[in-house]
């Protein structure tokens, strides 16, 4: 099996649910695919402020394949080097590719989820609703406790744009990019598994890498 199956393809096997991010949309060089890159090195980088969450990311990439190295082991945010000093770095090292990933937006939406009947009234519970003629107040009355309405209220989204960004550096140019959106985030290793699992997908799709 040609060694670029390593690339990215093992990601599918990674922990995590994809079912709330999805790819919103994505662009390939029509002239260069992923697969004809062959990578055997590529560089992971979290273009995040927050130290911690580039690390976890990077580590979570990395940890997925050997062909992936974390940036923070090479390009140090104290580093005050140049675009052709980080260049040359990775040319040092080998490296012929690049995968970047950073947060484009950040945003919070507010619905109103509304309330469900789940009681005896409505058709339930084999007609039971005509029995309750001739009971008292108390027993009417009861049908409306919180057993039988479950009320409704506000759920707030928070959606996380990130775009993800494939590099070939023997072509020196950008190669694949791709924009996804997350919800319901609770876990940052869970939801970079899903955004490379949702990038996987569109890749196989587009033609980028082979299908199945």
């Amino acid at each position: 099996m040609k060694k670029y199956l390593i690339l990215l393809i093992t990601i599918l096997s990674l922990s995590g649910c994809g079912s709330n991010t999805s790819i919103v949309n994505s662009w390939r060089d029509p002239d260069i695919t992923v697969a004809q890159e062959e990578f055997k090195k590529v560089l992971v980088v979290a273009l995040v402020k927050d130290e911690a969450s580039r690390r976890i990311t990077e580590n979570r990439i990395a940890s997925s394949n050997p062909v992936f190295k974390t940036s923070y082991q090479y390009l140090t945010v104290t580093d005050q080097l140049n675009k052709e000093q980080k260049l040359k770095i990775l040319q040092d090292e080998n490296f012929d590719g690049v995968v970047t990933m950073r947060l484009v937006s950040k945003e919070k939406e507010t619905n109103y989820v509304p309330g469900t009947y789940t009681g005896m009234y409505y058709g339930g519970f084999d007609g039971m609703y005509t029995g309750m003629y001739g009971y008292g107040f108390g027993n009417w009355y009861g049908m409306y406790s919180p057993n039988f309405y479950d009320p409704g209220y506000y759920q707030e989204t928070t959606s996380y744009m990130v775009e993800t960004n494939i590099f070939s550096l023997k072509q020196n140019k950008l190669i694949w990019t791709g924009t996804t959106e997350s919800q319901y985030v609770t876990d940052l290793g869970q939801t970079v598994d899903a955004i490379m699992q949702a990038v996987v997908k569109e890749m196989r799709k587009d033609g980028s890498l082979p299908p199945k």
